[in-house]
């Protein structure tokens, strides 16, 4: 008769689990040291740069914009390529296809050209370069300490988390934000704990170095949560997955446009920076920037063009496509904000209820990061906002389908069982999932018909 193991194996498993407690607190706890004091950095001269540049009047308000643009698309081509476009784009392929290696050289230059970018009117977001300064800190954290590929990118996850969660206070969609970007279908849970824990240390060292947050309650505007307001939340779900498809879409086929284009560098900046200024021209220059202030007058009720969130699409879309530097997450913000106002007007509903939904919704459906946004609505929003952000982010995140405005994502499972993933695990731009009519009686006597039609 076998001796029974069980005891020893239980000890062995309590001992590698607490070995691994100890090793992942002390990572996430100094990672989120380094990080908080990075993210705290960047922002303050962020804001610093933003307040100098306000200070122009006249032609040279908007004259930097083209100086800026074109700065920024030379020092990232000359000092550190890796640094282009928006950061946490970048960090995702780096995780995927380099095992989470960045270049050192990517944190000062990101830093720099995405102050450039922003302060001259550059549409762009904080996000991005917060999240691939701290994933280039804690990359080359790992390389000094010799790790290997698997626990590389388990740390560069851990800056990410605390990135995200530095530079917007929301530590706890930070962390879940981190691993839901990688893969749709799949959670990267054995980094949870230290993704946790980066995100929670590198928000509280964001808050003691003075860094200051926006918090928009929303309860008092909430309505009661019955069937018709459910349907209501439901309907909205589905244009902000809408708004999110034509962000994506935009911005790939504008991406593209550029990059086809047969003019050396500086020349891509000028012609982005033609394009921007007249489309200010046209409907003004609140779009420049990082747009905080008319988020945060939309979030209070105020009045917003019915189209600013197509418009703040388009402004974002060209200063990253022709060599800008920058995230999408705070336009992102704008443009969820700004649709929700106009869903809501459309339709006589409350405007800062549906404004609010709409920040974490087509966040959600853009980026493919429905738990992350819901927790997010919870962290910013208050707790009550979170059943009508869960159902407009589960719905966006539906409805824009298997695309991301993060093109390196990995598909590992189909958003819907009527959808069929061929090859799991290849880049979201890159795998095309095929209907299954046999699951569906609708889809199998809309397919029977057309073959008979043949």
């Amino acid at each position: 008769m076998k001796k029974d193991n069980r005891g020893i194996r239980v000890f062995l498993e309590e001992f590698v689990l607490c070995y691994a407690v100890i090793k992942w607190t002390a990572l996430a706890v100094l990672s989120g040291l380094v990080v908080g004091g990075a993210v705290s950095l960047f922002v303050e001269l962020l804001e610093f740069s933003i307040g100098v540049a306000g200070k122009l009047t006249g032609i040279w308000h908007y004259a930097i914009l083209p100086l800026g643009l074109t700065a920024s698309t030379l020092m990232v081509h000359y000092l550190a390529p890796d640094a282009s476009g928006h950061g946490t784009e970048k960090v995702v392929e780096a995780v995927h296809e380099r095992a989470g290696q960045i270049d050192v050289k990517v944190v000062p230059v990101k830093m720099i050209t995405t102050i450039v970018t922003v302060a001259a009117g550059g549409s762009a977001g904080k996000e991005g370069p917060a999240t691939q300064i701290a994933a280039g800190l804690t990359s080359t954290l790992a390389r000094l300490l010799k790790f290997n590929d698997l626990d590389k990118k388990k740390l560069v996850v851990c800056g990410v988390s605390a990135g995200f969660a530095a530079v917007f206070g929301t530590p706890v969609a930070g962390a879940v934000f981190a691993l839901e970007v990688l893969y749709i279908g799949q959670i990267f849970y054995d980094v949870l704990f230290a993704s946790f824990l980066s995100g929670v240390v590198a928000w509280r060292t964001a808050l003691l170095l003075g860094l200051k947050y926006s918090f928009f309650p929303v309860a008092e505007h909430l309505p009661l949560f019955s069937p018709q307001n459910f349907l209501w939340t439901l309907a909205a779900g589905v244009f902000f997955g809408l708004v999110s498809l034509c962000f994506i879409e935009i911005m790939n086929f504008s991406e593209k446009w550029f990059h086809d284009l047969k003019t050396p560098l500086t020349v891509k900046a000028l012609i982005g920076s033609a394009l921007i200024l007249i489309l200010t021209w046209c409907v003004g220059d609140s779009y420049f920037g990082l747009s905080e202030a008319g988020m945060v007058s939309v979030l209070h009720g105020g009045r917003v063009s019915p189209w600013a969130w197509l418009w703040k699409i388009l402004m974002t879309v060209l200063t990253l496509s022709c060599g800008g530097s920058g995230g999408v997450v705070t336009p992102i913000f704008f443009i969820g904000a700004s649709a929700g106002a106009a869903f809501a007007s459309f339709f006589g509903l409350n405007t800062i209820a549906y404004a609010s939904w709409g920040l974490v919704g087509v966040l959600a459906g853009s980026a493919n990061a429905p738990l992350a946004s819901t927790i997010m609505a919870v962290e910013l929003l208050g707790g009550q906002a979170a059943p009508f952000a869960a159902v407009v982010s589960v719905t966006a995140f539906m409805i824009v389908g298997h695309r991301s405005v993060y093109p390196s994502q990995l598909l590992q499972r189909s958003k819907s069982s009527l959808l069929d993933v061929p090859e799991r695990g290849r880049r979201i731009d890159r795998n095309l999932t095929v209907p299954v009519p046999e699951r569906s009686p609708v889809l199998g006597h809309l397919s029977l018909r057309m073959k008979r039609k043949k």
